[in-house]
């Protein structure tokens, strides 16, 4: 099949699906004012596949059929596709400015990880690892729209995973599993094809029922989504220029004795299979993940400068210094996306290595806690954990320094619209060889990146973006790194104990 219009997108969306927001169900989602902007968004995404000078960046030919799909899902394995891969996922975050964190290809890269570890689905029953590897080349080929739920619903953050009654295997029969509870955060569920329920949190032993990996239809039986409130709300692009286009929403999925047929399932009571779902993945997810950030990143660099401009604080040196940091952030930013893509591939080819291997065994440790990555480098995800978070906060520090006041003053379009009003806002706020419309447009663009319900929404988004910052940290403490970085240490001391003796004889 490969890739699909707009339209067709569109068309997949009118089904039985049930979705609530504001305490009513949708009857369609696509009629639905809530819904319309991001759906419009993800329709141009689809259409700009279809454009010559942009099929060629985007996609790659399909092994099914050689029609072309996204590369998105390209399994890399040579030096030349992984940069086939990177310039694409490139492309697509550049036409979004970043501000789509799970725009279909974020997940697409989800669904390559989960394919590529068919040795840690598979290590009890081979089943598991064929079901991740057709559902692979089906979501290539059908080009469909994922969202994903991975998080527990947390009642209280003490509590172990039963009390907050997540997704749980209830019953086991010749068709599939029977899966009760809720999960969060669906982001972009109610304008997606298919729900992925995967791994995050690890599974002690006495907790095999909670864990499960599995893929279905937003439109099952059993299966609803409670949405947050849609901050697009109809508003002009001049007012809201990034919450009327990129407002991707967030939901509550909830299971009701819903009937996963086997063949959507990748992982049923194994909590070994499922605490290293994660980890063992190559690194696609956070490969996409981490262009994602760069491309928020050079273009909310871009918005403080074009901000400074307006203001006629380009000239001031405090905050050349401010916008110059932005810039260096950038470059480093272009070097950890390239040691990303180089530890991925080499990931991405041992896995390859693994599931190919007959004598391949995990070790035994289903307590194995998460993210901690057997053999493999760390460098994407540590960009990802720690890199982005910190550069998304100190962009969000420099867009309030440099906009002040003036991110708060800005009258509408319709103020503009009345000549009367017009004329005088252009004596009073017009900025250095710019009408004050424009100086208006460019600081409406900052506060509706920071300080809108979307802005707001993003800020925390960027900050647990890959879990609970202080989590990761705390993991990377248990790592060996530490043990080794200690032993320079002890060597040092060592070889000057032996030094200083020297030294005292003689």
């Amino acid at each position: 099949m490969g890739i699909r219009t707009g339209a067709e997108y569109i068309a997949s969306l009118k089904d039985n699906r049930r979705i609530f927001i504001n305490g009513e169900e949708v009857n369609d989602v696509v009629d639905h004012p809530a819904f319309s902007g991001i759906i419009e968004e993800v329709a141009r995404h689809y259409d700009r596949f279809h454009e010559p000078e942009k099929q060629a960046i985007y996609t790659y030919r399909s092994p099914a059929d050689g029609a072309p799909v996204s590369n998105s899902y390209l399994f890399a394995q040579t030096a030349e596709e992984m940069a086939q891969r990177v310039r694409g996922e490139t492309e697509r975050k550049t036409d979004t400015y970043g501000m789509m964190g799970r725009m279909p290809d974020y997940m697409n890269a989800f669904i390559t990880d989960v394919a590529a570890i068919g040795y840690v689905l598979g290590h009890k029953d081979q089943r598991f690892a064929d079901n991740a590897q057709r559902y692979y080349e089906y979501a290539r080929d059908s080009d469909i729209c994922f969202t994903h739920t991975l998080a527990d619903p947390k009642k209280d953050y003490t509590a172990s995973v039963g009390e907050h009654r997540s997704v749980r295997i209830v019953e086991q029969t010749s068709e599939g599993i029977v899966v009760s509870g809720a999960r969060m955060l669906s982001t972009l569920a109610p304008v997606s094809n298919e729900v992925f329920v995967g791994a995050f949190m690890p599974r002690m032993p006495g907790e095999e029922a909670y864990a499960v990996s599995f893929a279905i239809p937003v439109a099952t039986a059993g299966l609803k989504f409670i949405a947050r409130e849609s901050y697009a709300q109809g508003r002009s692009l001049y007012d809201r220029p990034l919450t009327e286009r990129f407002d991707e929403g967030d939901a509550i999925a909830m299971f009701t004795k819903v009937l996963v047929p086997w063949d959507r399932v990748f992982v049923a009571g194994d909590p070994l299979a499922h605490n290293l779902m994660m980890p063992s993945y190559p690194g696609f997810l956070a490969l996409q993940a981490n262009i994602r950030g760069r491309a928020k990143l050079r273009f909310m660099t871009g918005l403080v400068s074009k901000m400074a401009n307006a203001l006629g604080r380009n000239k001031q040196a405090r905050y050349q210094e401010m916008i110059g940091e932005l810039l260096s952030f950038c470059e480093l930013a272009d070097g950890l996306i390239s040691a990303s893509a180089n530890e991925v591939l080499l990931n991405s080819i041992a896995a390859k290595a693994k599931n190919s291997d007959p004598d391949f065994r995990l070790s035994n440790e289903p307590e194995k806690a998460l993210f901690s990555i057997p053999n493999n480098g760390m460098v994407a995800m540590s960009t990802l954990r720690t890199f982005f978070p910190m550069v998304n906060t100190k962009l969000n520090e420099v867009v309030r320094l440099i906009g002040s006041s003036n991110l708060v003053m800005t009258p509408t379009e319709a103020d503009f619209a009345n000549p009367e009003l017009a004329a005088e806002l252009e004596g009073y706020i017009a900025g250095p060889d710019m009408s004050a419309k424009e100086r208006v447009r460019i600081m409406k663009l900052g506060w509706d990146a920071l300080a809108t319900e979307f802005g707001g929404r993003q800020e925390i988004y960027e900050i647990f973006y890959a879990g609970d910052p202080a989590m990761a940290r705390m993991l990377y403490y248990s790592t060996p790194r530490r043990f080794e970085f200690e032993a320079q240490v002890d060597d040092l001391l060592a070889e000057s104990a032996v030094l200083q003796e020297q030294a005292d004889r003689g």
